[in-house]
């Protein structure tokens, strides 16, 4: 067994605030733009392509390369003794077999690490955004459109099964299965 879950979510939560501070960054260029009236002339889907260019895609190439290097580990990882490795191809069924030496220290490819981690931050993170850009836009008068209901429970139920699976079985999540992945503790 290599569950991990209350290391891998402290390591997130301080993944998180090195996001949170890029995310303070742009923010801080950002909100007076659209304070100015600068935004206004750009329609909802523009601003979130923008949003996703400059929060997204620089999170997601930063934690990828993190994990594809030697460290193997995002700051948060490392500094919880975990590391990012490629699921051996013997150990891929969900026997609750234990590792062994070769899973944890076969290097993640950057091609695996940045799948992992598209699929860890771009859905809920862009679901988000949708919803609050949409959100904006809409007549404060009426209520919002179903299909902004539906958008809101997906960026809300997609982090939380992602949670939920760091507690069942192996303790992969579905961006781990997706990315053949795992999460074991370093030596």
């Amino acid at each position: 067994m290599h569950r991990h879950p209350w290391r891998r979510l402290l390591a997130w939560l301080i993944d998180w605030m090195c996001v949170l501070a890029w995310a303070a960054i742009v923010a801080a260029v950002g909100i007076p733009l659209m304070l100015t009236g600068v935004t206004s002339r750009v329609g909802p889907l523009a601003l979130n392509v923008i949003g996703a260019v400059l929060l997204i895609v620089p999170v997601v190439l930063v934690l990828a390369w993190l994990e594809s290097s030697n460290w193997h580990a995002t700051g948060g990882k490392r500094a919880l003794h975990l590391r990012v490795v490629r699921m051996p191809a013997q150990d891929t069924a969900d026997t609750g077999a234990s590792l062994g030496p070769v899973a944890t220290t076969t290097r993640v490819t950057f091609p695996r690490a940045l799948l992992r981690n598209t699929l860890k931050f771009a859905p809920p993170w862009i679901l988000g955004h949708v919803v609050a850009i949409a959100l904006s836009d809409t007549n404060p008068t009426s209520p919002p459109s179903a299909w902004l209901w539906v958008l809101t429970a997906a960026a809300y139920v997609l982090p939380i099964a992602y949670v939920v699976s760091l507690f069942v079985r192996r303790g992969d999540t579905p961006y781990d299965a997706a990315a053949r992945t795992t999460v074991v503790r370093a030596l």
